[in-house]
């Protein structure tokens, strides 16, 4: 059982944007509690664990995901696979390695590990873009009833993690998923539809979209194991070709 209670949101700092809280640890149980309330972690090697709650918050409905005219083009023309679930610790590590555009990684070894559990627990998931079998490209993240919360996405060829942000969406409009959150604006979110929504209402929108999750998380707080693994209604509905996935999001 937990040993502590967060903050509330409303005490996060304004500067810098959305800091709650510090220390704990990121086992199973805090994490799910974390994410229930709107709240991740998020921290480097040289910190302890950060929680964060910004204000706002960049969301993504995905009814408006935006798919460009070259964006488009790029799918039809190279021909992704697309899978789910099927190597969750590939996608994460990938996310981790190494970036021209930034110094290290807030994917630490210790989130990788805590992210893991969450998949075995069957709260974490993660989307693959392959071209043929080689793995070039994903996104990870934490579910809970209708709320995706997106962590990372890497792409080692053009628009693959477009692709698999596509993929969330395209799940989203067939009714798995309200809104997908992208936890912090950035321009090449916004570009795809992204947009951000005030701390109130996310965590009203939250509320809301996990309630049917909430039982077994509340459980899983408590110290409770789950008897058998959490499993989502969405795990076989993805198309397998990004070329059947871009037909289905232009209808």
């Amino acid at each position: 059982m937990l040993d502590f209670e967060f903050p509330a949101s409303i005490d996060a700092l304004e500067e810098p944007n959305g800091l709650l809280a510090m220390g704990g640890d990121l086992s199973p149980q805090r994490l799910l509690h974390a994410y229930s309330r709107g709240i991740f972690p998020w921290f480097s090697s040289n910190e302890p664990i950060l929680w964060w709650a910004p204000d706002p918050r960049a969301v993504l409905v995905p009814s408006e995901f935006k798919v460009s005219k070259s964006f488009g083009k790029s799918l039809k023309k190279r021909g992704y696979r697309l899978s789910l679930n099927l190597e969750f610790l590939s996608v994460v590590r990938a996310c981790a390695a190494p970036r021209r555009s930034q110094e290290g990684t807030w994917i630490l070894p210790s989130m990788i590990s805590a992210y893991s559990a969450l998949h075995r627990l069957g709260y974490a998931h993660s989307i693959e873009v392959w071209r043929q079998d080689v793995l070039i490209g994903g996104l990870y993240g934490v579910c809970l009833g209708k709320a995706f919360f997106g962590e990372s996405m890497f792409s080692i060829e053009t628009d693959a993690s477009k692709a698999a942000l596509a993929s969330l969406a395209y799940l989203g409009q067939m009714g798995y998923f309200e809104f997908i959150d992208c936890q912090v604006e950035s321009q090449h979110l916004t570009s795809m539809g992204a947009r951000s929504v005030n701390r109130e209402s996310f965590e009203h929108k939250l509320e809301n979209a996990i309630s049917e999750d909430m039982e077994q998380v509340r459980q899983i707080i408590k110290g409770v194991n789950p008897t058998a693994k959490h499993r989502v209604p969405w795990g076989d509905m993805l198309p397998e070709s990004a070329a059947e996935l871009l037909l289905e999001l232009s209808a």
